[in-house]
C-alpha cells in the first residue's frame, strides 16, 4: 500500500513514528508538506503536484495538519479524496474538530456530556451571557487555540468581564465553559483508532496552573477507563466522523464530559505514558480499511457478472 502522510516536519515524533510503523508492515510512505502541494481542480479531471511532480497512486492519506494549515491542508486532503484516495479522518471532519464551538454543537446535538458552553459575540450581551452560564470560575478559551494555548480560568465575574473585552479587543472567537473543580486540574486523553479507544493516559497540570496539556508542562500516566468513559469517547470520534481521534474528557460528578476532540493527536505523550504502539495500530487501521474496500469493489463485480 502507499500511504501518504500530511505533515509539515518530516521529523516531528508522530510523523517519524506513523513513517516508521507503515515500513515495519511493508507499505510505501510518503511525506507531504501540503503548503508545497498544489491541485488542478477541473471537471472529470483533479490533479495534485508536489515540488513539480505529480502525486499519483496513492492509496491512504493521514492527516497531520496543525492549526497554522487548517484552511490549505483540508484543501489538500479534499484532493485528495477526490481522487479516490482512503483517510480515516476526513477534511470535513478535520474541520469540524478544528472548529471547537462547532463541534460542541455537534456533540450537543447528539447527548453528548460536556461543560456547560456560552458563546456571544455583543459587549452589551456580556452580563447575561455569565448569568446564563452560572457562577465563575469560568474558562475562557480561543475557538481555535490548541495545545493549551488561548486558554484561561477567571476566577471572579470581573475578571471573565476583562478577559472577555480584551478577546473581543483582538477580535478573537471564544468560548466561555463552567469550570469542573472536581477534575482537580486532570483530564484524560482518550485515543480513537478505528472506534475503539486503544491507549489512555491521565494528564495533570502542573503546579500553579489548571491546564494539563503536556505542552504547557503537566504529566502523564496510563489509566484504565470506566466502560462509560470509553463509550463516551468513541461516540464523541463517531459524532465529528474521526477515525483517528484524541478525545479529551473530565471526571465529574455528573460522569465523563468531553473537553475536546482532537483530529491530530500527538503520538508522543500517549505512547510514552501507556507503551502502546499507537502508530501501528493506525496503520493497522488503515490495512482493514483497504482490505474491506477492496472486497466491496469484488462483490460489485461478482454481481454485476
Amino acid at each position: 500500500m502507499k500511504i501518504a502522510i500530511l505533515s509539515r516536519n518530516a521529523r516531528l515524533y508522530s510523523t517519524q513514528r506513523l513513517v516508521d510503523a507503515a515500513r515495519a508492515r511493508g507499505h510505501v510512505v510518503r511525506v507531504l508538506d501540503p503548503l508545497r502541494c498544489y491541485v488542478r481542480i477541473a471537471p472529470g479531471s483533479v490533479a495534485i503536484r508536489y515540488k513539480g511532480k505529480p502525486v499519483r497512486d496513492i492509496d491512504a492519506a493521514i492527516p497531520r495538519i496543525g492549526t497554522q494549515s487548517t484552511f490549505y491542508g483540508t484543501a489538500v486532503l479534499r484532493q485528495l479524496e477526490m481522487m479516490g484516495v482512503y483517510t480515516p479522518n476526513s477534511s470535513d471532519a478535520v474541520l469540524r474538530a478544528r472548529d471547537k464551538l462547532r463541534s460542541l454543537q455537534i456533540l450537543a446535538a447528539q447527548g453528548i456530556a460536556m461543560p456547560v458552553t456560552v458563546f456571544g459575540d455583543n459587549p452589551d450581551d456580556t452580563e447575561d451571557l455569565l448569568a446564563m452560564l452560572g457562577e465563575p470560575p469560568h474558562v475562557i478559551k480561543l475557538n481555535e487555540g490548541s495545545q493549551g494555548t488561548g486558554v484561561v480560568l477567571a476566577e471572579k465575574r470581573s475578571a471573565s468581564q476583562s478577559v472577555i473585552e480584551a478577546f473581543r479587543g483582538l477580535y478573537a472567537n471564544f468560548l466561555v465553559q463552567e469550570f469542573i473543580a472536581e477534575a482537580k486540574g486532570c483530564d484524560l486523553r482518550c485515543f480513537v483508532v478505528g472506534g475503539r479507544v486503544v491507549a489512555a493516559m491521565q494528564r495533570e497540570a502542573s503546579a500553579g496552573d489548571f491546564r494539563a496539556n503536556l505542552h504547557r508542562g503537566g504529566s502523564a500516566v496510563a489509566v484504565k477507563l470506566s466502560a462509560a468513559e470509553k463509550r463516551v469517547a468513541v461516540q464523541a470520534a463517531a459524532a465529528l466522523g474521526l477515525g483517528i481521534a484524541g478525545v479529551d474528557l473530565l471526571r465529574s460528578d455528573r460522569g465523563p464530559l468531553v473537553l475536546e476532540v482532537n483530529a491530530s493527536p500527538g503520538l508522543e505523550g500517549i505512547e510514552a505514558a501507556t507503551g502502546v504502539d499507537v502508530a501501528g495500530t493506525i496503520v493497522e487501521l488503515l490495512e482493514t480499511q483497504r482490505d474491506g474496500a477492496q472486497r466491496s469493489v469484488r462483490r460489485g463485480k461478482a454481481n454485476v457478472a
